[in-house]
């Protein structure tokens, strides 16, 4: 079993569409999970039938009896983050403002307060329309957990490949450079960077390689919207070859892509050769050159 994770340095350039095409094109040979926990959007384009669901559950909140609170403020000179409020003769947790740390707990002189674990979202395990696995999250409002997310998408993920025999796993990363990047990343086979010939492109894709390279994982890189600034195209390729990162296509500006959303396909279920043929070739070159599954 091998695992390709795709991620770009910024938003908006065409990661998940990407993902979803190869997803298509793998078929049932996959499992995809969709790492990118704090906008998923890989169920647009998959029309999931969910077969399970469970809470993901991580971190703490304090909760303050208030049979049993005494109403001396204690827990309230101690909080730093100002998450305690009276509430009549007793007092309140301000559940958005509490980070779980517990130090009101530790010193309320009659342990009116209690830690309670967090409810962080929701893990789903569904059939795709594409006739593979797909292994998606639904973060919790205001949960800041998102790299913890992605560990365990992933961990469900790798469990559903085993049960099923599958040779891949497609993980759609999260753009940028944070926890949840990171999570995506650790521990996988190759790494699919996506970028555009843009300023912020080129700035952004040299940040996110930096982290690829920390874990000294294998790399190719797809330019897309790629004759939109040629001098900017030229650059990231002097880039990509000056850093031994295997460039796997040039892909064109085209309206496609957001035609293929709008219709809840991938770009590859859509009429344009120009586009599609460069991706399943990028596809071919992943599992020919880089990733073949071990015999």
């Amino acid at each position: 079993m091998k695992q390709i994770v795709i991620i770009s340095g910024k938003g908006g350039t065409g990661k998940t569409s990407l993902t979803a095409s190869f997803a298509w094109l793998a078929g049932k040979n996959t499992v995809v999970a969709d790492c990118d926990v704090d906008a998923a959007d890989m169920h647009l384009v998959t029309a999931p039938e969910t077969l399970e669901k469970r809470d993901f559950f991580s971190g703490y909140e304090a909760v303050i009896n208030p049979e049993t609170c005494v109403g001396c403020g204690d827990c309230v000179e101690v909080c730093h983050f100002d998450a305690i409020e009276p509430e009549g003769e007793v007092y309140k947790v301000l559940p958005v403002e509490c980070e779980g740390c517990g130090y009101c707990a530790r010193i309320c002189p009659v342990e009116a307060i209690e830690m309670k674990l967090l409810k962080a979202g929701d893990i789903f395990v569904a059939r795709t329309r594409m006739d593979n696995l797909l292994v998606h999250a639904r973060l919790g409002i205001g949960s800041d957990m998102s790299g913890k997310l992605v560990a365990e998408v992933r961990k469900e993920a790798r469990q559903q490949a085993e049960k099923t025999d599958v040779e891949y796993i497609l993980i759609d990363g999260s753009p940028g450079i944070g926890c949840p990047v990171t999570a995506s990343v650790t521990g996988t086979d190759y790494v699919v960077l996506v970028t555009e010939p843009t300023l912020s492109g080129m700035h952004d894709l040299e940040r996110v390689l930096k982290v690829v390279q920390n874990f000294g994982i294998p790399a190719g890189c797809v330019i897309n919207k790629a004759d939109i600034h040629t001098e900017m195209a030229g650059r990231l390729k002097a880039f990509l070859k000056e850093q031994s990162i295997e460039l796997l296509a040039e892909i064109p500006y085209s309206s496609v892509f957001s035609k293929a959303i709008n219709a809840g396909k991938s770009v590859v279920e859509m009429e344009d050769p120009g586009v599609v043929g460069r991706i399943k070739k990028a596809w071919e070159i992943i599992i020919q050159r880089n990733v073949e599954p071990e015999k």
